[in-house]
C-alpha cells in the first residue's frame, strides 16, 4: 500500500521524511529536532540525509502526530479534553520535555490539564474515559489517577462549588467555554444529592471501580447515595440477563459477554456499602438473581444472600422468585437461596463466625485499605442489629406468599418445604390462612405423598388460627389428613357454639381450648353459622367421619415424630379427651341445643 504524503507548506525544501503509520511526512529537520528528543536519536542514526524516519511503534494516531508537529512550527493546535490524553501520550512518545526546550509541548499540556480540563466536571469525566483507548501510557503518565482524584474531589465537595460543564455534555452536546469555565450556573436545575451518579454511570467498570473506591475512602457521601449510584450503574450496564440463564444448554452463546457481566457484577457487589439499608432490598435481589444466571462465585452469592437477609421484611415474593439454573436441581426456582436468606434473617443480633474467606480461584477486585475490611464492617454491622418484632410479622406474611408460588413444583422435596415455613417462629403469624393454602397447593401438586408425609406437611397448621372461610375450605378437603379436619371441626363447631348464646355452660376441654385462642371473642361476636353452612352437622357424615377415624385409629396412635413423640400425646395435648369421645360430646351438646331452639 502507497503511503500518503502529507507536507507544510514551505518555501524551503523539505530535509526529513517521517512515516506514521500509513502516512509519510515531508518536513524540516530544524523545527521538530529542536523539540523531539527521539527524532534527533533517529536521525543521528540514519547514514542517509534523505532516508525515511519510520515511528513504527507510535502510540497514537496520525492527527496526535499533526498537532505535535504543529506545535514544533509554531502553528496554533486546538486541544480539548476529548485529545488531550492522545496528545500528550504522543508528545510524551516523541519526547518533548523541558530537557529539549523550555516551554515544551508535555509541560504546556501539564498545566491545560490541571489547571482547565480537570477543573471542570464533565471534561474530567470525558478525559477519564479517554485514557481507555491509552490504558498503559496514561497509567504510566499518571493521568488516569489524576483524573479519579479530580473526579472524587468534586463529589465530596458542595454542588455549589463545581463547575458542572465545559466542552461536554453527557447529552452529546458541545459548550463553547473558556478555558478557566467559568459558565453561569443559573441557568442549571438545583443539583440533588446524587447529581454526579448519572455521569458516573458512562464509565466503564475498571475506572468506576477506582473512582468510587476514591468517593467512599473520602468518607463523606452517604452510603444511601452510593447504594443508589450502584443502582443507576446496574442499571446502565447490566441489561437483561435472563437469555444467559440456559447458557449450559445453549452451546452457541457468547460465553464471552457472561464473562464480562460476570466480572461486573462482582465489582459491583464489592462496592456495595457495609450499612444496613445502603441499598435497597430489592436491588439486592436483582444482584442475586444476576448472580445466580451468570454463576457468580459461592462468596458473592452469600454476602448478597447476608445482606437480603438483614432487610427481608422490604423484599416481595416476586423479588425472591430467583431462578435456578443448577445443573443438579430440576426446580424452577432457586429454594436453597432463599433457606439461605432466612437463616440469615434469623441471625440478626447473633455473634456470627469470622467472616468468610473468598475461595481460590474466586473473583478478587483490588480493594483500599478501607474495603479490605468491608467483611469484618458488614458483619459487625449484623451484630449490631436484630430482627424486630413487626418486621418478623411482615416476613412471615412474605414467607407463606412464598411458599405458595412454589408449591406447585413437582420436585420441590417436602423437607425444603418444611423447612422454610418453620423458618419463622410460631408467634409470627396471627393467622395460619396463607400457609393452610399453600399446603393445599402442594398437596395438590404432590399427589403421591403417604399418610406420614400429609402428616408432617399439617403437623405445622394451627387449626386455632385459621379463619371461618378457610376451616370450611379445610373441612372438605379431601386431600387432609383425617385428624387434621376433625381439628378443624372442633373449633368450627365450637365458634359455632359460642356464638348461638343459647349454652350457659359449656364442657370443661372446650372452655379450655377456647381459653388459648385469644381471637374466638371476636369471631364469635361477627359469625353465625346457618344450617345450611354446617355441612358436617348431619347424622351420615358424622357416622362416615367415625368409621374413618376407627380405621386410622392405629396408625395415628404408634405414629412417632422425628422427636421421640408420638402422635397419641400429641393428641392428647390437642384434645383433653379421645377424639371421638369429644366429637360426640359436641354432636350431642349441639343436637340438644337444636332440640330446644324447636
Amino acid at each position: 500500500m502507497i503511503p500518503k504524503l502529507r507536507s507544510v507548506s514551505s518555501e524551503i525544501l523539505s530535509d526529513l521524511i517521517v512515516q506514521v503509520k500509513g502516512s509519510r511526512y515531508l518536513l524540516h529537520k530544524f523545527p521538530l529536532l529542536s523539540k523531539c528528543l527521539r527524532l534527533q536519536r533517529l536521525c543521528v542514526e540514519k547514514t542517509s540525509q534523505h532516508e525515511i524516519v519510520e515511528l513504527q511503534d507510535f502510540p497514537c494516531g496520525i492527527e496526535d502526530f499533526e498537532l505535535c508537529a504543529k506545535f514544533c512550527y509554531g502553528i496554533t493546535i486546538t486541544v480539548s479534553a476529548h485529545n488531550i490524553v492522545s496528545v500528550r501520550c504522543a508528545a510524551e512518545y516523541l519526547q518533548m520535555t523541558e530537557d529539549v526546550e523550555k516551554g515544551n509541548l508535555i509541560c504546556k499540556l501539564q498545566v491545560f490539564l490541571n489547571s482547565c480540563v480537570l477543573s471542570g466536571w464533565r471534561d474530567s469525566i470525558v478525559t477519564l474515559q479517554s485514557t481507555k483507548a491509552f490504558p498503559l501510557w496514561s497509567e504510566d503518565l499518571g493521568i488516569t489517577s489524576t483524573c479519579i482524584e479530580a473526579i472524587a474531589s468534586k463529589v465530596l465537595a458542595h454542588p455549589l462549588k463545581i463547575n458542572l460543564s465545559h466542552s461536554y455534555s453527557r447529552r452529546g452536546g458541545r459548550d463553547d467555554i473558556s478555558c478557566n469555565g467559568s459558565q453561569s450556573l443559573r441557568h442549571n436545575k438545583p443539583l440533588s444529592k446524587d447529581w454526579w451518579a448519572e455521569d458516573l454511570a458512562e464509565l466503564s467498570i475498571d475506572l468506576y471501580w477506582r473512582t468510587m473506591i476514591a468517593i467512599k475512602s473520602g468518607g463523606k457521601v452517604e452510603a444511601s447515595l452510593i447504594g443508589d449510584a450502584l443502582r443507576i450503574y446496574a442499571s446502565r450496564w447490566l441489561p437483561n440477563i435472563s437469555k444467559y440463564a440456559n447458557l449450559e444448554k445453549n452451546k452457541h452463546s457468547d460465553s464471552d459477554s457472561v464473562g464480562k457481566y460476570r466480572l461486573l457484577l462482582e465489582s459491583i457487589i464489592s462496592l456495595l456499602p457495609t450499612e444496613r439499608g445502603a441499598a435497597s432490598c430489592s436491588f439486592l435481589l436483582k444482584l442475586l438473581k444476576a448472580a445466580n444466571i451468570l454463576k457468580a462465585s459461592s462468596s458473592s452469592k452469600m454476602e448478597l444472600a447476608t445482606r437480603v437477609g438483614l432487610q427481608l421484611e422490604d423484599a416481595t415474593v416476586g423479588d425472591l422468585l430467583i431462578p435456578c439454573v443448577s445443573k443438579t436441581s430440576d426446580t424452577i426456582y432457586d429454594v436453597d437461596i432463599v433457606m439461605t436468606i432466612l437463616e440469615q434473617f434469623m441471625l440478626q443480633g447473633q455473634s456470627p463466625p469470622t467472616s468468610p474467606r473468598r475461595m481460590k480461584g474466586d473473583f478478587v477486585r483490588r480493594r483500599s485499605r478501607s474495603a479490605e475490611n468491608i467483611d469484618l464492617e458488614f458483619h459487625e454491622s449484623r451484630r449490631s442489629s436484630s430482627a424486630s418484632h413487626s418486621s418478623k410479622l411482615k416476613v412471615a406474611k412474605l414467607v407463606d406468599g412464598y411458599l405458595q408460588e412454589i408449591a406447585c413444583e413437582e420436585k420441590l422435596p417436602l423437607s425444603k418445604f418444611i423447612f422454610i415455613a418453620e423458618a419463622i417462629p410460631e408467634f409470627a403469624r396471627l393467622d395460619h390462612d396463607d400457609l393452610y393454602r399453600a399446603i393445599d397447593i402442594y398437596l395438590k401438586g404432590h399427589p403421591g405423598l403417604d399418610k406420614n408425609e400429609r402428616k408432617r406437611l399439617c403437623r405445622m397448621l394451627d387449626c386455632k388460627k385459621l379463619s371461618m372461610e378457610v376451616c370450611m375450605h379445610a373441612a372438605q378437603n379431601e386431600l387432609l389428613p383425617l385428624r387434621v379436619v376433625v381439628q378443624v371441626l372442633f373449633f368450627e363447631q365450637a365458634r359455632a357454639t359460642m356464638s348461638g348464646g343459647h349454652i350457659t355452660e359449656l364442657p370443661s376441654h372446650i372452655k379450655a381450648l377456647l381459653a388459648n385462642h385469644d381471637d374466638i371473642s371476636k369471631t364469635s361476636a361477627s359469625f353465625k353459622m346457618t344450617p345450611a353452612d354446617d355441612q358436617w352437622s348431619a347424622s351420615g357424615k358424622l357416622s362416615t367421619l367415625k368409621m374413618k377415624l376407627a380405621e386410622n385409629e392405629d396408625l395415628d396412635e404408634n405414629y412417632v415424630d422425628g422427636n421421640g413423640t408420638s402422635s397419641r400425646i400429641k393428641a392428647s395435648c390437642i384434645f383433653p379427651s379421645r377424639p371421638k369421645r369429644m366429637f360426640s360430646k359436641l354432636w350431642s351438646s349441639n343436637r340438644s341445643v337444636a332440640s330446644e331452639k324447636n
